[in-house]
């Protein structure tokens, strides 16, 4: 390993109104290495990589950036490109109707006489596209792609721009286990062409298996660089050193009686997708208990979210065969207002396509599901709308200088909060929660995790899907498993391990 610099970022401080997001940060990495970037959501992490590429250019911030030795002055993302970083975000940044050859070179087109050269562009798209992994026409649709191929994608693009610093933030935030064990690997085939990566991460095992090194920001500023040469690097130092202090456990314990009562049934449901002409469910059947936490487990395809979409008022339109009980009593929900009258409520996994308006503020995305409960007549009462967004920002622990925040100012973990408050706030009796801590850190994971506990214990009931099977072991009572839109097993959590839900869910 060269022990040359590459980067340096000395004392960098950022500020925004009300938040000093970055306090006298200092980061270095070495040519050639793998740096991990980690922390807990609104540690500074991709606040820090803005400032390195640009996004919050010179002038902006405090302190030097020196890149291959010399002190940087970046006005944009072009500058910082020109000098060869390549920032990937965890939002793809590709134009689907656009070809992958198209998109690579998309910016920096290669012309010939002031004439673009298609067919050069072609052939060294090909050729990037092999060093990437992939095997697939440059002709094709990025629209025709699924998102790990995409995510390959954008580092052939960085690749196409002769790249000496690759970023990528969340890079595997919405990959499956096969697309992220490629990307991690493609990452190792760069690292042996020269190519140096930092990487913002919030899954801790990928940063055991892949970092040379891992610098942890806490609170705007920097805890410590630890060097997994040295064996400085586990889960537990790593945990330790990101929230402050040790959590030996991240699935808080959880003691109270579960009823026998069931809240929530379901018999021989089916649902059609008329538009693809197949059944994407067929014949589930399972029940939730008052007070319990069902975990539904499966792989990526399996029909998870179809089912809790399919129950929550249908927004698909699937054709719908099959009973469900509410309380005892049966229901179909043919639109989500009348499955939230019903006491359902459903945090989506994608919060920002699905659960938020990014645009709007706190305390508007809290309030929206349950708008009667604030209104006067026809006109919203403002001072109620303050004190319920007060409310969940306390009970939660939203961290925000003001409820009158932008959502899209705010990190994935407090997004996910707010999320959550906003259904809380219709007061369910059951809460569907898909993926609940996607692409959250392990401090707010635990924070979420607590919040679960409490309503359980509260006599609320909670639908949980996860794709992590420690999640669904360490939070669930009981465990559902679907493959292919059925259900393949169900077993209490005492009973479950990770072995026999894969069994059920490869079945």
């Amino acid at each position: 390993m060269k022990s040359k610099k590459i980067l340096e970022m000395k004392s960098i401080t950022k500020t925004f109104p009300g938040v000093k997001a970055l306090d006298n940060v200092t980061f270095s990495v070495t040519e050639g290495e793998i740096h991990c970037l980690v922390g807990e959501n609104g540690a500074g992490k991709s606040t820090l990589m803005k400032v390195l590429s640009g996004v919050y250019p010179f002038g902006e911030y405090e302190g030097d950036i020196l890149f291959s030795e010399e002190i940087q002055k970046f006005r944009g993302i072009r500058d910082s490109e020109k000098t060869g970083i390549a920032i990937i975000y965890q939002e793809l940044a590709l134009i689907p109707e656009l070809t992958v050859y198209e998109n690579i070179f998309l910016g920096h087109e290669i012309q010939k006489n002031g004439v673009l050269n298609w067919n050069e562009t072609i052939k060294q798209a090909g050729e990037i596209l092999i060093k990437v992994g992939l095997d697939i026409n440059p002709e094709t649709k990025v629209k025709e792609l699924g998102v790990g191929k995409q995510q390959l994608i954008e580092i052939a693009k960085a690749l196409s721009r002769d790249v000496k610093l690759l970023i990528l933030d969340e890079p595997t935030a919405a990959l499956n286990e096969d697309d992220c064990d490629n990307l991690l690997q493609l990452l190792k085939d760069l690292q042996s062409q020269g190519v140096t990566s930092i990487m913002i991460t919030h899954k801790l095992k990928e940063v055991i298996r892949i970092a040379d090194m891992v610098t942890v920001l806490r609170d705007g500023q920097t805890i410590c660089t630890l060097n997994a040469g040295k064996g400085e690097v586990s889960e537990n130092i790593l945990i330790k050193n990101m929230v402050g202090r040790e959590i030996n456990n991240i699935y808080p314990s959880r003691k109270h009686e579960i009823s026998n009562e069931i809240v929530l049934e379901v018999k021989n449901w089916t649902a059609h997708n008329k538009q693809y002409g197949h059944n994407i469910l067929n014949n589930i059947a399972l029940n939730v208990k008052k007070g319990e936490i069902i975990g539904i487990a499966g792989l990526m395809g399996a029909g998870r979210t179809e089912f809790a979409r399919s129950l929550f008022g249908n927004p698909d339109h699937y054709v719908i065969t099959g009973n469900l009980y509410i309380d005892g009593k049966e229901k179909l929900f043919k639109h989500p207002e009348t499955a939230i009258e019903a006491g359902l409520a459903y945090v989506s996994e994608d919060r920002k396509k699905n659960g938020l308006i990014l645009i709007q503020d706190i305390k508007q995305n809290i309030t929206i599901a349950n708008l009667n409960k604030i209104r006067k007549k026809i006109i919203i009462d403002d001072n109620a709308e303050i004190v319920t967004a007060e409310k969940y920002r306390n009970a939660l622990s939203i961290k925000t200088p003001s409820i009158e925040q932008k959502l899209n100012k705010l990190s994935g973990g407090n997004q996910q909060k707010v999320s959550l408050a906003k259904w809380l706030f219709v007061n369910p009796e059951i809460l569907i929660l898909d993926e609940p801590t996607r692409g959250i850190d392990v401090g707010a994971k635990y924070e979420i995790y607590t919040i679960m506990n409490e309503l359980v214990t509260q006599g609320m009931s909670i639908i949980m899907i996860s794709s992590e099977l420690p999640e669904i072991l360490g939070m669930s009572d009981r465990v559902y498993v679907m493959s292919e839109g059925q259900i393949t097993g169900e077993m209490p959590t005492n009973e479950a391990t990770q072995e026999k839900i894969m069994h059920l869910a490869t079945n």
